[in-house]
């Protein structure tokens, strides 16, 4: 590895300069010819497309020759500290389900589903997609960590981006950004592994972070995505007032009735901040939008298979869209292991697929990572391609889906989890080891 005149390693771009790329709509295809690393946090906090373009190459080039315990050398921890610390202080502010809209005509928005650490093809997402700009914007529905290798670099890529074009870039928090998931499926492990005694702040500031995701989106006033999907009412009652003069308190108790669709309003005011979402108590809605499931049987039920979450049928659906005046709803969270199990819906063997057609739109399951998971106990392989969905004006509401195949070879590295014996699709989930912040 060479050096530049300050003593830094230079590193080879992995994609060679473009010198075609438009700069106002850049691609991967315009990184830079050599970076220095290890990289170092702008003096001014402000990032910048090309820190962003050599964080990428950074990033690509680690993880196909440098083991994991070496990454400190590419991203140290101060920068992580940095990166982390910037982007909460605007997740946080923002609200459970974002307002998006276009700025102008010509703008389009690409829905990104779960990617699970699998950082090369993020990338070459990115390469077919186009970077975010001014006129592009992204919605990521969750899921970056946990199974693939690089969930710690996919993330941090993310939060750069969201750093650097905070209004046209949005992360929503999926079922594995929490703390029961990246225990068991790796992400915790992988921290642990890539920053050695820094290991422990480094996965509790990513711990924190995750908290502040928001939950759900809704795009151009027609579109509505998230991770899991819909979510049920939690509808209170106030009890007897508690005798006393001042500060008496009126404890609200939960209503007990059937299963009905929850509000946006009531979306708007559930509690995000949490480790991992309640299955139990009044703090429901973030449980229910991170791990429902649809289904083909009509009417709202318990999932039982996951043990937290719903399941809705396509009436629901109907009903959904019709009440608040919408057109899609785009979700993510099922993978080709989840859907073999799911009689009556479609395979994921193109990345997405059509689950609900009804009078007032549709429900799209999206699934952006190829030749999942990564790392499969059997021979035979879902081979499954991954999609992202763009959505274009006037209305936003005709999606476009764009399947893409994984990038070949991966570089050879060892799982973070027990992958022969974890069960496949957060199924039976052990929900006596999630904390519980009811």
């Amino acid at each position: 590895m060479s050096t530049d005149d300050n003593g830094n390693n230079i590193i080879p771009s992995p994609i060679p300069r473009d010198s075609d790329a438009s700069t106002d709509n850049p691609s991967p295809s315009s990184l830079a010819a050599v970076v220095p690393v290890p990289l170092t946090w702008p003096p001014d906090g402000q990032l910048s497309l090309d820190w962003i373009q050599h964080l990428i190459s950074a990033f690509d080039w680690g993880s196909k020759n440098l083991p994991p315990s070496s990454f400190p050398s590419v991203f140290p921890v101060p920068v992580f500290d940095a990166l982390v610390l910037t982007a909460s202080k605007i997740l946080h502010k923002e609200p459970n389900c974002l307002r998006i809209e276009a700025p102008d005509a010509d703008s389009t928005v690409v829905v990104v589903g779960d990617l699970h650490g699998q950082l090369h093809d993020l990338l070459f997402l990115f390469q077919d997609a186009g970077f975010p700009s001014e006129n592009r914007i992204f919605v990521f529905n969750g899921d970056y960590v946990d199974r693939g290798a690089w969930g710690l670099e996919t993330f941090l890529l993310l939060l750069a981006w969201k750093v650097f074009m905070p209004h046209r870039v949005y992360l929503l928090r999926g079922n594995h950004e929490s703390k029961y998931c990246t225990s068991t499926y790796g992400f915790e492990k992988e921290v642990l592994s890539k920053y050695g005694d820094k290991g422990k702040h480094v996965y509790r500031k990513c711990l924190g972070c995750f908290e502040g995701l928001p939950l759900a989106s809704i795009i151009a006033e027609r579109v509505y995505t998230a991770h899991g999907g819909l979510f049920r009412s939690i509808a209170v009652t106030p009890s007897k007032r508690t005798k006393g003069k001042k500060n008496r308190r009126i404890n609200l108790v939960p209503e007990a009735k059937a299963l009905c669709l929850g509000s946006l309003e009531e979306l708007s005011k559930a509690r995000r901040s949490v480790l991992d979402p309640p299955w139990e108590g009044q703090n429901l809605i973030p449980g229910d939008v991170l791990w429902s499931d649809p289904s083909m049987k009509p009417g709202l039920s318990p999932n039982k298979e996951r043990g937290i979450g719903l399941l809705w049928g396509p009436d629901c659906t109907e009903e959904f869209l019709k009440k608040f005046k919408l057109k899609l709803i785009i979700r993510s969270h099922e993978g080709p292991d989840a859907r073999e199990k799911r009689p009556g819906l479609a395979g994921m063997d193109e990345g997405y697929t059509i689950d609900h057609d009804v009078e007032s739109g549709k429900l799209i399951t999206v699934f952006s990572a190829p030749d999942y998971p990564q790392f499969q106990a059997t021979e035979e392989r879902y081979n499954n391609k991954g999609a992202y969905v763009v959505l274009k004006p006037p209305d936003f509401d005709s999606p476009e889906f764009h399947s893409f195949e994984a990038i070949t070879p991966r570089p050879k590295v060892n799982a973070y989890y027990d992958f022969v014996d974890v069960i496949d699709s957060d199924e039976d989930l052990d929900l006596a080891s999630m904390v519980p912040d009811l």
